[in-house]
Parts: C-alpha cells; structure tokens; sequence
C-alpha cells in the first residue's frame, strides 16, 4: 500500500511561488506521480504528473510556465514548484500515485491533500 504525505502548503499573495512536497511511503512500483487540485466549486483539475522512471513531465494547461514538477527517487518524493500564483490557483492540492498507462486519471493512491491559497 502505498502512502502519500504532501506538505508546503499555506497563504501568500498574488505573484509569489510555493514548493509542495509529496513523501511517498510503501511500495514503489508507481508509474506516475502527480498533483491534482480542487477549488471550491470546482472538479478536481489535473495539475502535473512525472513519470517514477524516467522523469519526463507533463501539465495542465492552466499552469504551463508557471509550475514545475520534479521528484528525488532516493527520498521518494515529488516535488511541485508554483511560481507567480495567481487567486484562481487557490485550492487544495492533491498528490496522487498510479502503477498503470497514462498520466492524466486512473490514480488509485491519494494524499489527504495541502490548502493553498492565493491573495490578491
């Protein structure tokens, strides 16, 4: 079974980066790791995902440029770098594992998820 602690989480202002961080424990057979977030309101939205292996990355559309997701295999952990946030980033951020295909659904492991939010 495998368990995910994200941590980094909290308040800042518009313009200012956060790092997100997602201890994995257990197992380590996933395939993908990624952050997911969700605002008030609002579906679950896929944020980023990396690959365990081979470390290629992907992201959503709405944070191209601005996030950055990296993971250190010998501590078991992924990282999100947010820069230049923005209100409508406001959400509580998920971190999520996966052993199958594809990087955007199908997560069957979840953290209790991180608040961040954003003040204009």
């Amino acid at each position: 079974q495998v368990q995910l602690v994200e941590s980094g989480g909290g308040l800042v202002q518009a313009g200012d980066s956060l790092k997100l961080s997602c201890a994995a424990s257990g197992p380590t057979f996933s395939s993908y790791l990624g952050w997911f977030r969700r605002a008030p309101g609002k579906e679950r939205e896929f944020v980023a995902a990396i690959s365990w292996s081979a470390g290629s990355a992907h992201y959503g559309d709405s944070v191209k440029g601005r996030f950055t997701i990296s993971r250190d295999n010998a501590k078991k952990t992924v990282y999100l770098q947010m820069n230049s946030l923005n209100p409508e980033d406001t959400a509580v951020y998920y971190c999520a594992a996966k052993t199958g295909l594809g990087y955007e659904d199908s997560y069957e492991y979840w953290g209790q998820g991180t608040q961040v939010t954003v003040s204009s």
